[in-house]
C-alpha cells in the first residue's frame, strides 16, 4: 500500500534534483534576484540578488510524478489544478516584483479574487463530483458533525490560511521547504490510511520535491522558492487536508505554520492596541529567535524538529 508513496517520493525527489542545475542559471539570466525587506534582520541583506521563483524546481517534480502515478484520479487532478493555480498567482507576483522591478507586485485584491475563484471551484467539484457533503471530522473523539454552509467558509479559510502561513514561514534558508517535507509526508500517510491513495501519492510528490529542492535552498541558499513556491505548497497541503476531510488534524501537522501565522497576527494586534509596543522582537516567529542570538541554521533545525514532533503527534492520534 505504501510502496507507491515511496516510489512517487523518490521520483519527485530525483526530478527536483535534476531541475536545479537547469533552472537556477535560467533564473539568474532573467535577473530574478530576491529583494530583501529593509525592516528584516540585517544579516539577511547579504542574500539580496539570490535567484527567486525557484518553486518551479519542485513544481516540475510534483506535476510530472503525480501524472505518472495518479493520472486516472480526479482528486489528484483537482489538487494539481489548485496547486498550480496558486503557483500562477505567486509567479505573477514574483515576476512583477523581481523581473519587471515593480515593488508592489500583484495587488492584495487580485490575489484575493484568485483565491475566491479557486475556493468556488473546490466547493463545486467536491460536492458535484465527489459528493463530500459538509461534514467536519473531529479527531481524537472520532466524531463527525455537519456544519452546513459554514463548511464552505472553512474551505476558504483553510486554503487562504495555509497558503499565507507557508508564505510567512518561507523566511530562512530551507525552513519552509524542510517543514513541508515533513508535513507533506505525514499527510501522505494519513491520506492512504483514510483510503485516498491518489492523494497520498500527490502528497508524497510534494514531500519528495521539497527534499530535492533543499539541496539548492539549504543554507547558504542558491535559490529561493518565492511566492511561486510557497503559495503552491500551501495550496497543495490545504487540498490534501480538504479532500481527505482532515482539516482539524492538519492544524496539528502544520503546527509550525500555525505558530508562524499566529505570531504575525498577535504582533500586529498588540502593536496597534498598545500604540507601538511589541511582544516579539520581530515577526514571523523565526525572526524573533534570530534576533535573540540564534543563528539561522539553529532556528531552522529547531523548527524542523518541532514539525517532526507535530507530525508524529498527529499520526499517533490517527493510529490510536
Amino acid at each position: 500500500m505504501f510502496y507507491s508513496l515511496i516510489a512517487a517520493f523518490l521520483v519527485s525527489l530525483l526530478i527536483a534534483l535534476a531541475c536545479g542545475p537547469l533552472y537556477i542559471p535560467l533564473l539568474r539570466r532573467l535577473k530574478a534576484g530576491q529583494a530583501i525587506r529593509e525592516e528584516g534582520p540585517q544579516s539577511h541583506y547579504k542574500k539580496a540578488g539570490t535567484p527567486t521563483m525557484g518553486g518551479v524546481i519542485f513544481l516540475t517534480g510534483i506535476l510530472a510524478t503525480t501524472i505518472l502515478f495518479a493520472y486516472d484520479s480526479a482528486e489528484a487532478w483537482l489538487a494539481l489544478a489548485v496547486t498550480f493555480g496558486h503557483a500562477g498567482l505567486g509567479f505573477a507576483d514574483d515576476f512583477i516584483k523581481v523581473v519587471l522591478k515593480r515593488n508592489l507586485g500583484l495587488r492584495a485584491r487580485e490575489k484575493f479574487i484568485g483565491q475566491i475563484v479557486m475556493t468556488i471551484i473546490i466547493a463545486v467539484v467536491s460536492q458535484v463530483v465527489f459528493h463530500r457533503g459538509t461534514d467536519l471530522w473531529i479527531p481524537v473523539v472520532d466524531a463527525v458533525i455537519n456544519i452546513g454552509w459554514l463548511y464552505y467558509v472553512l474551505i476558504f479559510f483553510v486554503l487562504v490560511g495555509t497558503t499565507n502561513a507557508v508564505n510567512l514561514t518561507d523566511g530562512l534558508d530551507g525552513l519552509a521547504a524542510g517543514a513541508t517535507v515533513v508535513s507533506a509526508a505525514a499527510m501522505a500517510i494519513i491520506a492512504v490510511l483514510f483510503n485516498h491513495q491518489a492523494l497520498g501519492i500527490f502528497a508524497a510528490t510534494v514531500s519528495g520535491g521539497c527534499l530535492g529542492f533543499l539541496k539548492y535552498n539549504k543554507h547558504k541558499a542558491q535559490v529561493f522558492m518565492g511566492d511561486t513556491g510557497s503559495l503552491a505548497l500551501g495550496a497543495a497541503l490545504a487540498m490534501v487536508a480538504l479532500l481527505t476531510k482532515t482539516e482539524l488534524l492538519f492544524l496539528i501537522i502544520g503546527g509550525v505554520y500555525v505558530a508562524e501565522a499566529l505570531s504575525v497576527m498577535i504582533q500586529v494586534a498588540y502593536f496597534k492596541h498598545t500604540g507601538g509596543k511589541r511582544i516579539f522582537r520581530m515577526s514571523p516567529l523565526h525572526h524573533h529567535f534570530e534576533l535573540g542570538g540564534w543563528n539561522e541554521t539553529k532556528v531552522t533545525f529547531v523548527f524542523w524538529s518541532c514539525g517532526v514532533l507535530c507530525a508524529a503527534i498527529a499520526l499517533m492520534l490517527v493510529l490510536i
